[in-house]
């Protein structure tokens, strides 16, 4: 099998790389420019902190339906036709003059990475045979994916500088470039044909309302003493509406999500420890902006400036990662990537009103080394024994799985801080508060590697298998659908 990749193959890899950094930057850089847009349009708290839970309920509560689009529909044309409606809604968010449109913006946004960004892992796993291509293009993709996230804090620092505004405009220039050249260089993949009961309208509404209504509850527990009741009954509801598409898809001829594919423990494994490792990370990242910019009085560029370390994985993840998976196995490199961030979050709990940067510098390069091993490994464990056709579907529960990370991460974290802190409101007191916040990531990141371990295990317990177990799983569960995937389209 050739290892090396043609003009064209790093020309779709740019693209694709570049659609995941597209999001990735778009959701820092607005995160920084929050104050500004405040100040400036006047919002409440509540309607501030709605324009970022409008962007994670689109993404998370239409991800699945998302995924599953991209296989039925086509991947390119799910990646163009969403990659356009990114561009427009994100510019509308640049033009808004009141606290509601820019939240409808937000939301479609989210709505539009939610379709787009399955549909761009597909088209990576669909593009680049398995093997050394494969693990070096999802290695350059998940670099350029968390790069995107830490290089918008400085961008966005910068860009509010100059005017908010420009935080919605940056992405509109981007999102043309990027569409100009995916005209050009993806070919679509072969779509099967449609099932001859239609798509399950069924199961697409009931796995987004479930999804909507349990990521809406979980941003509900960051002030859990407002509406305490109402959070509980609308993830009772989320939850309810879960077991009936679970129902659904039982009784479906042709479910949206076949159950089946859960069967996989190295599917379940890697989404479970992206939820936790990003988790982590968001929850972490949350404290630490507070801490530099309230508690030391930091400006948001110095807050990017010194999370900047962690970039470091744009540069390692597609260099050095996709030779030690090469070499030791996803798993391994994996648990290492989880190891490691288990300790930069430790070295920072020890946090006071008078630390140098010197000091916080351990844990950026030791968080920037833990993404550079865990991010790509993640992503490749996700469709890690997958049939192709499901391949976009497997791209929509890990990303699912990271946006409840995100959203989980930091209410978890934001509810422990309020509930440390009570009435008091001394410096002192805040950075108590945030120290025992950050206990959060630490237990997270540290129950992910716990989650992980279990697949070296298994590894272990059959040494001489080239193949990983869970594909054995996967294709016993596989031999009744097999045959229609088979079938010429």
């Amino acid at each position: 099998m050739p290892t090396s990749m043609s003009a064209r193959s790093w020309g779709v890899l740019f693209v694709l790389a570049g659609a995941i950094f597209l999001e990735g930057i778009d959701v820092a850089m607005l995160n920084v420019a929050l104050p500004a847009i405040r100040a400036d349009l006047g919002l409440s708290t509540g309607m501030l902190s709605g324009v970022v839970s409008a962007y994670v309920l689109g993404y998370g509560g239409f991800m699945l339906l998302g995924g599953r689009a991209a296989d039925l529909l086509g991947r390119r044309r799910m990646f163009l036709f969403w990659l356009t409606v990114f561009l427009i809604f994100s510019g509308l968010g640049g033009f808004a003059n009141d606290g509601w449109t820019l939240l409808t913006a937000r939301f479609v946004t989210g709505v539009a990475a939610a379709f787009m960004t399955p549909a761009g892992l597909s088209l990576i796993t669909g593009n680049f045979p398995e093997g050394p291509q494969r693990t070096k293009a999802l290695g350059v993709y998940a670099g350029t994916a968390s790069g995107g996230y830490v290089l918008g804090l400085v961008a966005g620092g910068l860009l509010a500088s100059i005017g908010w505004r420009w935080v919605f405009f940056a992405p509109v220039i981007l999102s043309a470039m990027i569409l100009v050249a995916a005209l050009i260089l993806l070919k679509e993949s072969p779509v099967p044909e449609r099932p001859p009961g239609g798509f399950d309208l069924a199961g697409a509404f009931s796995i987004t309302g479930a999804m909507l209504l349990l990521v809406y509850g979980v941003v509900r527990l960051e002030q859990p003493g407002h509406g305490l009741a109402l959070t509980l009954g609308v993830l009772a509801a989320g939850l309810a509406l879960l077991a009936v598409f679970v129902l659904i898809e039982r009784r479906a001829r042709h479910p949206l999500v076949r159950l089946g594919i859960l069967r996989s423990p190295s599917l379940v494994r890697a989404n479970l420890g992206a939820l936790l490792f990003l988790a982590a990370f968001a929850g972490f990242q949350f404290v630490v902006t507070l801490y530099l910019q309230e508690v030391r009085g930091w400006s948001s560029l110095q807050t990017g400036l010194a999370m900047l370390v962690i970039s470091l994985d744009v540069i390692l993840a597609p260099t050095l990662t996709p030779r030690l998976v090469n070499r030791f196995g996803n798993a391994r490199v994996l648990f290492a990537g989880m190891v490691l961030a288990v300790l930069g979050y430790a070295l920072f709990l020890p946090m006071g009103m008078d630390w140098t940067y010197a000091a916080m510098l351990p844990t950026m390069f030791l968080l920037g080394l833990a993404f550079s091993l865990a991010y790509g490994p993640l992503t490749m464990a996700a469709t890690e024994g997958v049939a192709e056709p499901e391949h976009g579907l497997a791209g929509g529960l890990l990303y699912t799985s990271i946006q409840f990370g995100t959203a989980l991460g930091l209410s978890a974290v934001t509810a422990v801080s309020v509930a440390a802190l009570g009435d008091a409101g001394t410096p002192e007191a805040v950075l108590e508060s945030q120290r025992l916040a950050l206990l959060v990531p630490v237990a997270a990141v540290a129950a992910g590697a716990l989650i992980t371990a279990f697949g070296l295990r298994r590894r272990a317990a059959a040494p001489g298998d080239p193949q990983p177990a869970s594909g054995h799983d996967h294709d016993h569960d596989h031999d009744h659908d097999r045959s229609a995937s088979r079938q010429p389209t």
